[in-house]
């Protein structure tokens, strides 16, 4: 009985002290950078060479394991006629351990300093003269490297993606992605892909997972975005930022268009928000045919996949989530990768 108590109180004194912890590092930057540079590396190269072992997404199977088990936790409960506060109390115990594990082995990341902060550049603040430079550049190369994208080498790109990492880890102060690291498909691709997911981290054991549904001329950019979250990465921005960088320095004609046909739609809502009608239509009209005819496929092929009520639910939910993970902008921070490029130019 003792023992028992003890276990208890040794569990609940050291899920304090994880959480205080969690506090501490949400409200302060410098501590997060230490978290992002010190502690997460350590935690990282522990768990993903752990779940590099298996095929399949160990991460997918503990929150769709999780979901179920409680479930049917409480059939169990109601049948059983067991106490129900009791039983609310170990379940409410358990997402307390997820929530710990969740910010300890990935999630503090979201809390390090931001960008501009780490590389010492200025917020460069919009200016029609800039914007059109970049937007015309973007455009040549965007034309420029258009290729028809019928099959990728996935190995390929895997060696490739680590390559590119590798060569812009000293500027932009990034670890080398370890050479066991290698994406796994969704376990319910199907759901993802109802949702419009094309990927994600999986950040109770450092996997990044990939939906099976890739068109080919996406596959490689997905992949080094993800890769971005494995290293530490949390701004949507930011890692659509280096999944450009890395993807367009690459020799392989299908690698570097699918960086430049990635930032496409952001490009586009940033030139449909900054530009007046006239000059968006006219911006249109020097884009290469076969790319806008691409991009209307690639809307098609995943409008067809796309499930509005889960969709729309996904969206809701991960809105809300990065707001409340120091993201203020949500989902439009994918977009806000054009100024992070802006800005580098600029520097």
């Amino acid at each position: 009985m003792i023992e028992k108590i003890n276990i208890k109180y040794i569990r609940w004194i050291l899920l304090l002290f994880l959480l205080g912890g969690i506090v501490y590092f949400k409200h302060s930057p410098v501590a997060g950078e230490v978290y992002a540079q010190a502690i997460y590396p350590f935690l990282s190269t522990i768990l993903s060479k752990l779940s590099s072992l298996f095929p399949f997404s160990i991460g997918d199977c503990l929150i769709y394991g999780s979901i179920i088990g409680i479930f049917f936790y409480w059939i169990y409960v109601i049948l059983k006629r067991k106490s129900k506060r009791t039983a609310l109390f170990r379940v409410t115990e358990y997402l307390i351990w997820i929530y710990v594990w969740f910010y300890w082995t990935w999630g503090l990341n979201y809390f390090r300093q931001d960008f501009y902060t780490r590389m010492d550049i200025p917020r460069v603040s919009y200016s029609a003269e800039v914007f059109q430079k970049f937007l015309t550049a973007y455009t040549d190369s965007l034309n420029a490297f258009f290729v028809s994208v019928e099959q990728i080498d996935k190995e390929l790109v895997d060696d490739e993606v680590k390559k590119g990492y590798a060569s812009i880890a000293d500027h932009f102060h990034l670890p080398i992605p370890a050479d066991f690291l290698h994406s796994k498909p969704m376990l319910i691709p199907s759901l993802m892909s109802g949702t419009g997911v094309l990927g994600y981290i999986g950040p109770f054991f450092i996997e990044y997972n990939l939906n099976p549904n890739l068109l080919p001329v996406q596959y490689p950019f997905t992949y080094a975005h993800e890769m971005a979250h494995v290293l530490g990465i949390t701004s949507e921005a930011e890692a659509n930022l280096y999944g450009f960088k890395v993807c367009s320095r690459s020799q392989v004609p299908e690698i570097r268009f699918s960086a430049y046909f990635a930032l496409f739609p952001y490009v586009m809502n940033n030139a449909y928000s900054l530009l007046s009608k006239e000059e968006f239509a006219r911006w249109e009209e020097t884009l290469l045919p076969e790319v806008k005819a691409l991009y209307n496929q690639k809307n098609q092929y995943w409008q067809a996949l796309y499930n509005p009520l889960i969709g729309e639910l996904q969206h809701i939910a991960y809105n809300w989530y990065l707001k409340q993970n120091n993201i203020p902008s949500g989902q439009k921070n994918y977009s806000e990768v054009i100024a992070l490029l802006i800005a580098l130019s600029q520097s």
